[in-house]
């Protein structure tokens, strides 16, 4: 009996990947077969100036096809990765306008960032992508305003301190972590939706405002890293987004910034 519902488990989650993974192509599908249609009927027609506007929407649809091929990759733990030494402090002070452009007026953004914070060895570009997507769910999770926390320290976890229990993958490993807290006071989430909030393409999110890859991007990113991603939750109490990574012991730093960050 276990094996079976273990087996129609695995059955629903591929079922889950392979519908989302069907929808989302068959949009951009649409829009690069609309595209070429338009630029095949202009052709004909004798009307060329205008197959410029019409070649531009169909690169478009293109490149959103392979940043869902890039995040399925994530999710996955395949995509490929630049790891350096990275002062997570100053990739958050690097980031503090875009968080504020992001979140609008509304929402209070304040950090709490650990003196002599521990490096840790990771993509930094990835690590901003997760970070705006985490500060971008919990804007979305307070639709009348509130308050963002980014956080950092440096934990150690032993033993006596107790079982720290990722989402998904079981027990944190003792050692020496980064951490990052991302803490927003919005309207939570209830058991059940943080059951699956790591599952590709599930989404509480209305259609066409989230393809539900976003937070297993994230987890894929930091298991790939070495780390772990905690999620605590509870309905009308605010989200808590815990990221630990591997400290790194070290000496050259990095505090390098994406220029082109993508959300999900």
């Amino acid at each position: 009996m276990e094996e079976a519902l273990r087996q129609s488990l695995k059955m629903e989650a591929v079922g889950q990947l392979t519908g989302g993974l069907a929808h989302d192509f068959n949009n951009l599908l649409a829009g690069i077969s609309g595209s070429l249609q338009l630029m095949n009927m202009r052709v004909n027609q004798g009307r060329i100036s205008e197959i410029g506007r019409y070649m531009e929407a169909a690169m478009t649809s293109v490149e959103r096809a392979a940043a869902l091929t890039h995040r399925l990759l994530a999710f996955s733990r395949r995509q490929t990765l630049d790891p350096k030494p990275t002062d997570v402090n100053g990739l958050i002070e690097g980031m503090r306008d875009m968080f504020s452009r992001t979140v609008g007026p509304g929402i209070k953004i304040e950090t709490s960032l650990a003196p002599e914070l521990w490096a840790t060895l990771c993509d930094p570009n990835q690590l901003e992508n997760a970070l705006l997507n985490l500060v971008i769910n919990a804007r979305d999770a307070m639709p009348d305003g509130g308050h963002i926390m980014l956080e950092t320290s440096n934990c150690v976890l032993a033993d006596y301190r107790g079982p720290q229990v990722d989402n998904i993958s079981g027990r944190v490993p003792n050692g020496e972590y980064m951490a990052l807290f991302v803490i927003d006071t919005g309207s939570g989430m209830a058991p059940a939706v943080i059951e699956r909030a790591f599952d590709p393409f599930f989404t509480t999110k209305p259609i066409g405002q989230g393809t539900g890859l976003g937070l297993s991007m994230i987890y894929g990113f930091v298991q790939q890293s070495g780390g772990h991603v905690l999620l605590r939750s509870a309905e009308g109490h605010g989200t808590t987004v815990a990221i630990y990574l591997p400290r790194y012991l070290g000496a050259e730093v990095s505090v390098e910034s994406n220029k082109s960050i993508a959300h999900i």
